[in-house]
């Protein structure tokens, strides 16, 4: 006969066998587990690391290139701009060794740089857009032409562009010495500009900014310098706006321009002009300017080709 302890026993060993079998499952289990996450760590690092050299490789190479470019740069553009005249407009955020390189490859593609102008933040501030419209329509030159668009940015590039830029067909001044000087004067005293000693009008100018803007307002500022810089280029022989690959994002001036077929078929854009290889384009896109053409230069999604003459990848 099967006694009570009998049971008791037999029942105690089955879970006791049981315990032990899920222990020793469970050991193999996370053993697996834990190895093929090893490897998979393993692979990991290794397309890490064969990432990064390829990072370094190609940095390297935009290196060498940007180095040749350089060096090369003068050769390539010298006469084209033989006996013309070049002034300088910069934004706040435009980075002053972008700028004095450009300057320097301006004088020596046989251009001089007439003056240098700064915008500054106040300048594409939506909150000060009354202000400045107010200041430009009271600073208008006798018999200039405003166009009828009332954007803040629109009527200042008409302002600087008859001030700062000689007339295209006969390469005179289209205001006189004394409505220059109170155009700077006045949107020096607003806040609004920043003139180097001695501005004088040119034939054609460089726009040249920095990144897309950012922050509240960021649509508004970008549209304000690509709208400014179109007029410029509507009232002298020729502009380029050039900017970094930032720039040319949606909330970046170059971005707004190149939105605008409108705009896109007379102003010039250059998106890379912190390479060297963006600053000769720069200088090749005010020769085309010269010459009435124009075009979307540089290394972003919306740019034509690298620079004029130049077809780019895929194109």
């Amino acid at each position: 006969m099967i006694s009570l302890r009998y049971h008791i026993v037999s029942i105690t060993a089955c879970f006791l066998a049981l315990a032990v079998g899920v222990v020793l499952g469970s050991t193999a289990l996370n053993g697996s587990l834990l190895s093929g996450l090893a490897d998979q760590k393993k692979d990991l690092g290794t397309q890490v690391a064969d990432l990064e050299a390829q990072r370094n490789s190609l940095n390297a190479r935009l290196s060498d290139a940007d180095a040749f470019a350089g060096t090369m740069g003068p050769k390539v553009v010298a006469g084209a701009l033989d006996k013309r005249s070049v002034v300088i407009v910069t934004t706040q955020d435009a980075r002053p060794a972008d700028r004095d390189a450009l300057k320097k490859l301006v004088g020596q593609s046989g251009a001089s740089v007439t003056g240098e102008l700064q915008l500054t933040d106040a300048f594409t501030d939506p909150a000060k857009a009354d202000q400045l419209r107010d200041v430009v329509t009271r600073l208008q030159p006798a018999g200039a032409k405003f166009p009828t668009a009332g954007d803040s940015g629109t009527l200042a590039g008409a302002l600087l562009g008859s001030t700062l830029l000689l007339d295209k067909a006969s390469a005179k001044p289209q205001s006189s010495g004394d409505e220059l000087a109170a155009a700077l004067g006045g949107l020096t005293d607003g806040g609004f500009v920043k003139p180097s000693q001695g501005v004088q009008p040119a034939q054609l100018a460089i726009v040249l900014t920095g990144a897309q803007q950012t922050g509240d307002g960021a649509g508004d500022r970008a549209a304000t310098i690509a709208r400014f810089a179109a007029q410029m280029d509507r009232s002298g022989a020729g502009a380029v706006l050039a900017g970094d690959p930032g720039s040319a994002e949606g909330t970046g001036p170059i971005g707004v321009v190149r939105a605008d077929t409108s705009a896109t078929s007379i102003l010039s854009t250059v998106d890379n002009a912190d390479s060297a290889a963006g600053r000769v384009a720069t200088i090749l896109a005010l020769q085309e300017q010269l010459n009435g053409g124009s075009g979307r230069y540089g290394i972003a999604g919306n740019a034509q080709a690298i620079a004029p003459g130049v077809t780019a990848s895929g194109n």
